[in-house]
């Protein structure tokens, strides 16, 4: 899986970057995140990422220092900050979504829908399986603290 990663990776950095988009893979999930659901906070944006705080929190700053995502702290909690898209980035989403599209066909290349669904769907499981560990060993750090 990280060979895959890693490689599906670079290829796709080499596309966006012919076609003059100057945001990476990683950004490009953070950003795919805000537009499903623009105005989210930190905690939501690293629950829908998988990132943590502090790797979000500088992806985040180059993002803002590039002008496609700003700060903005929340109406009804103003300890709560938000991130919100602008206009730069609401430029990018349908050549970067078209992109996407593109290395996504080329990493099913020769599969079936049938093959496809089965693999994602074990894919999901893993996923989720590992999720849950994460939480069930942050629940028993937490304990082991309060004690």
């Amino acid at each position: 899986m990280a060979k895959i990663r890693q490689v599906s990776g670079r290829v796709f950095e080499r596309i966006l970057k012919e076609y003059g988009i100057e945001i990476n893979s990683a950004q490009g999930r953070i950003m795919f995140a805000l537009w499903q659901a623009d105005g989210i906070s930190i905690n939501e944006l690293g629950q829908k990422t998988q990132l943590k705080k502090s790797t979000l929190t500088s992806m985040l700053n180059r993002l803002e220092n590039m002008g496609y995502v700003r700060r903005q702290r929340c109406k009804k909690d103003r300890r709560k900050i938000l991130i919100k898209r602008t206009n730069k980035d609401k430029n990018l989403e349908n050549r970067y979504v078209e992109l996407s599209g593109e290395i996504t066909k080329r990493f099913y290349k020769g599969f079936s829908k049938k093959q496809i669904d089965y693999f994602e769907n074990n894919m999901a499981k893993i996923l989720d399986n590992l999720t849950d560990f994460e939480k069930e060993q942050s629940g028993r750090s937490n304990k082991r603290m309060k004690i």
